[in-house]
This record gives structure tokens, C-alpha cells and sequence, in this order.
């Protein structure tokens, strides 16, 4: 499956580690450049906007947002958001009010984009231990990511 992991901070790198070491396609961004280029450097593909993070996905496209709980994540979230089509899938991997998660649900829904909200756990230890998720969703957004649940556990 290819993906994108949006969030180069030590969970969301090494997330995008693991899951590229499963033989998943990850499309890896983070807002400072300097970040997507140390991944790259490991041969994981990067993009340097969200723009082009959407253009290097295939449809329907999974977007995972790896970034602070809050401001943060609506603003990301509400960018991406713009550039998916129906179909597609916003994760939240943040820890997020599940208000906010209930919110978001939502707001994407009436896009007809899916949102999975999967709080993950495992911390900087989990490339090599594995991450524990708790995903929340609708079943026909959650079941097709069930390979990338797997390759992160």
C-alpha cells in the first residue's frame, strides 16, 4: 500500500521507517525541509509540499498526520483536506480530544473524504518494538488499512 506520513518528528519518522521496511510505499513530508531530506537520504520518497504529497499518491489516497495534538493537527488536517478527493482517507495519528476526532469525522465526511482517527503508542522505541494503534472509524475507511495496523504493530 502507498501512503503518505505527514510529521517527521522521531515518531513519525520512524513510523515511516518501519512501514517502508514492511515494503509499503511512504510519500514522507514535514513542513521543514530539512527533515523530509534526512529521510530521503535513506531512501524513503519525500515530497516538499502537500500538494505534492496528493500528486505522488495513488487513488484512493491515505493521508497519515503525525503531527501535535491541536492547532497543529486542524491546520494540517484542513490543508490536506482541500486537495483530497471523496474516497480518500485522512488517519490522525495524533492524541486528539475525541471531540475533536468526532468533529473531524464529520467535517471530512461531508467531503466524502474518510477519517480514521488511530492514536498510536510505542513512542521513539517503536521502530524497532512496534507501535500499539487505537483506530476509530468507519469500517470501510478502517478495513483497507488494516496491512499498514500490521506492518506498525
Amino acid at each position: 500500500m502507498d501512503l503518505a506520513i505527514v510529521g517527521l518528528g522521531r515518531m513519525g519518522a520512524n513510523m515511516a521507517r518501519r512501514l517502508h521496511r514492511a515494503e509499503h510505499r511512504v510519500v514522507a513530508y514535514n513542513r521543514s525541509q530539512d527533515k523530509t531530506e534526512e529521510i530521503m537520504a535513506e531512501g524513503l520518497e519525500g515530497a516538499f509540499a502537500p500538494a505534492e504529497v496528493v500528486e505522488k499518491l495513488s487513488q484512493p489516497r491515505v493521508v497519515w498526520l503525525m503531527v501535535p495534538a491541536g492547532d497543529a493537527t486542524e491546520a494540517t488536517l484542513v490543508e490536506f483536506a482541500e486537495l483530497l478527493s471523496p474516497g480518500d482517507t485522512l488517519v490522525d495519528g495524533g492524541n486528539a480530544n475525541f471531540h475533536d476526532s468526532k468533529r473531524r469525522h464529520e467535517m471530512l465526511k461531508a467531503q466524502g473524504i474518510h477519517f480514521v482517527d488511530a492514536g498510536i503508542s510505542g513512542g521513539v522505541w517503536g521502530l524497532t518494538n512496534g507501535y500499539g494503534t487505537m483506530v476509530g472509524g468507519d469500517r470501510e475507511a478502517v478495513e483497507p488499512l488494516e496491512p499498514v495496523f500490521r506492518a506498525l504493530a
